[in-house]
Formats: C-alpha cells, structure tokens, sequence
C-alpha cells in the first residue's frame, strides 16, 4: 500500500509543501496549553520507494527528531504532551533520473498525540500526513541533481514537523485540543447529550411510579 502511494507521488511536479525552514523565520503563535514532554520517532516498517537513494533508519530518525525538538521546543504551555511519529515510506530523488520526470523526494508518515496527564492519546488512529519537498530554484529539476542526501533528508524532516504542527492546530479548532475554541463546543455538547440522558431517566422513573402496581403471587392459604 504504502509503495503504490509512494511510486504515484514521486513524480508530482506541482504539489508541494510550504517551506518548512522560512516558517521557522516567523513570529511563534502560541499552541493553548501544549508544551512538549517527548517526542518519539521509529521506523518499525519503512519502505524505500522506486528510484530512491538509500537512506538508514537512524539518519531518518535523527533528521526528524531533531526537526520536531526544533519546532516544538518553541512552544511554552502549561500542560505536557507527547508526539509520536512512525515513518513509513519515503522517496529521495537521485541524481541520473530523465530531467523531464523532474522526480521529487517525498516522506509518508503517521503521528499520534498524547495528553501526559490524562494518559492517553488524543487521537485514537495515528494521522496520516504525506510530505513533499518545497519548490524553490533548487527542487523545481529534481532534488537529486542540486541536493545532496543529507540536505534531502533535513528539509523533508523540517517539512514534516510543519505538516504535524499545521494538523495540530486544526484539531486544536475543531476538536479543542490544547485548550483551544473547540473545547468549548465540545464541553456543551457533552453536556447537552448528558442533559439528554437525565431528562429520559427521569421521565422513564415518573411513568414506572405511576403505573398501577399487580400481584405477582396469590397469598399463601391460612393454616
């Protein structure tokens, strides 16, 4: 599955993320409450793509922990969380590849957040996210041809801790993550379905209390 997905992307020419490196050069936005506790990356079962330079998992792991100890270090909350990420697959282009496939390198990843005090995962199935290089004037002909493995392997890392961090403020919108505006929607509707929950309790206790009571044995004879 992932090797599909890997070959049909390698040779995208338009699509591409935004440049992971000149974000970094912005001011911090804040993140609600989250403040890193671990972040925690393994490769349990990459899967090197076609027309790949070969890349070790502990390169791997050191470029994309020291990408998301980078990002998220920045952030100063007051409640701890732990990132999780797997990589599963990734393509990093070559050099000797026709010019007109123009081959980009690309990673597929999955990540999982956890809340440290709670104890337990903010998302219960790990968020799938696929990471394209940038466009700029070294990429636009292939990677392969003007970067070397290793500035391959940093930028894609630091491309993929702002796909991680992008999808965390969504769910921090929409789900309230972190603190965030959703969490208050969250909470009424909680509490609008427990509402709900009494109201069908109470009514169901009111109709049994009012039916007429029945013997459910004869009286024993008299001796």
């Amino acid at each position: 599955m992932i090797r599909r997905l890997i070959a049909g992307l390698v040779l995208l020419t338009l699509a591409a993320c935004a440049d992971g490196a000149r974000e970094l050069e912005k001011p911090t936005e804040p993140l609600g409450d989250f403040k890193l506790g671990h972040a925690i990356v393994v490769t349990p079962n990459i899967v090197k793509g076609p027309v790949s330079r070969e890349a070790t998992d502990e390169e791997w792991i050191a470029a994309l922990d020291n990408a998301l100890e980078t990002r998220f270090r920045r952030y100063e909350g007051d409640k701890f969380y732990h990132i999780g990420v797997s990589i599963e697959g990734y393509v990093l282009a070559q050099p000797g590849i026709p010019l007109v496939l123009s081959p980009k390198s690309v990673m597929i990843l999955r990540a999982t957040v956890w809340d440290d005090a709670a104890g337990e995962k903010l998302n219960p199935e790990p968020k799938e996210i696929t990471v394209l290089e940038a466009v700029n004037p070294d990429t636009v002909v292939g990677s392969g041809l003007t970067q070397s493995k290793e500035v391959q392997l940093e930028n894609l890392s630091v491309n993929a801790a702002l796909q991680i961090e992008k999808w965390m403020r969504q769910m921090q919108r929409s789900e309230g993550w972190f603190g965030g505006s959703g969490a208050n929607a969250a909470t009424a509707a909680r509490l609008a379905a427990e509402a709900r929950a009494s109201a069908a309790g109470t009514e169901a206790a009111r109709v049994a209390a009012s039916a007429p009571l029945t013997e459910t044995a004869e009286a024993a004879p008299a001796e």
